[in-house]
C-alpha cells in the first residue's frame, strides 16, 4: 500500500486563491504523486482569515494539477498543526502517511505526528526564502514547538478518553 502525502495547511489569499506557501506544498505532494512515491494526497487545513478552507483550496490546486479525485482527500476542519493530522488521520483508514510542508516546518509537523501516535516520514520542497527570512521562520518553529507538542497531547489524551 502506497502511502498518503498529507499536504499540511497554509494560508488562502482573501481572493480565495492558495498562498505561495499553500501552492508550494500542494505542488510538491503531486511531485510526489507523479513520481508514484505516494498513491493519494490528503491536503488539510480549515477556514482562516479568508475563506474558503485551505484543505478546499488545496484540492483544487491538485485537481487542476491532474490528480484524479479517487486520489484526493480534504480536511476542512482543522485550525493548526496538530489539529490537521489528528484530523486528516481518522481519514487516512491506518494507510502509511508523508507530511508534506515545508523543511521549516516539517520538524515540528513529524513530533506532532509522532505525539499523536503516527509513524510518519516527512518530504518538503526546496525553500523559497531568502537567508533571513528562512532564519526568522526556523526561529518561529522553535517557538512554536511546545505549543503544537501540548496541542497534540490534550488531542490524543481527547482521543484515548474518548472526548
Amino acid at each position: 500500500m502506497r502511502p498518503v502525502a498529507l499536504v499540511l495547511g497554509a494560508a488562502v489569499r482573501a481572493d480565495g486563491t492558495p498562498s505561495p506557501s499553500l501552492a508550494l506544498r500542494v505542488d510538491h505532494a503531486v511531485a510526489l504523486y507523479r513520481a508514484g512515491r505516494v498513491g493519494a494526497i490528503c491536503v488539510a487545513g480549515g477556514v482562516g482569515r479568508h475563506g474558503p478552507a485551505e484543505g478546499t483550496v488545496g484540492r483544487a490546486r491538485a485537481r487542476a494539477a491532474g490528480v484524479p479525485d479517487a486520489d484526493l482527500i480534504v480536511e476542512v476542519a482543522s485550525r493548526n498543526t496538530a489539529q490537521n493530522i489528528a484530523n486528516a488521520r481518522s481519514l487516512l483508514a491506518g494507510r502509511p502517511v508523508v507530511i508534506v510542508s515545508h523543511r521549516w516546518h516539517l520538524p515540528r509537523a513529524w513530533l506532532a505526528a509522532r505525539l499523536l501516535g503516527l509513524t510518519v516520514t516527512a518530504s518538503g520542497p526546496r525553500g523559497q526564502l531568502s537567508w533571513p527570512r528562512a532564519a526568522l521562520a526556523i526561529l518561529r518553529e522553535a517557538a512554536a514547538t511546545p505549543l503544537t507538542a501540548l496541542r497534540a497531547l490534550r488531542l490524543r489524551w481527547a482521543r484515548r478518553s474518548g472526548r
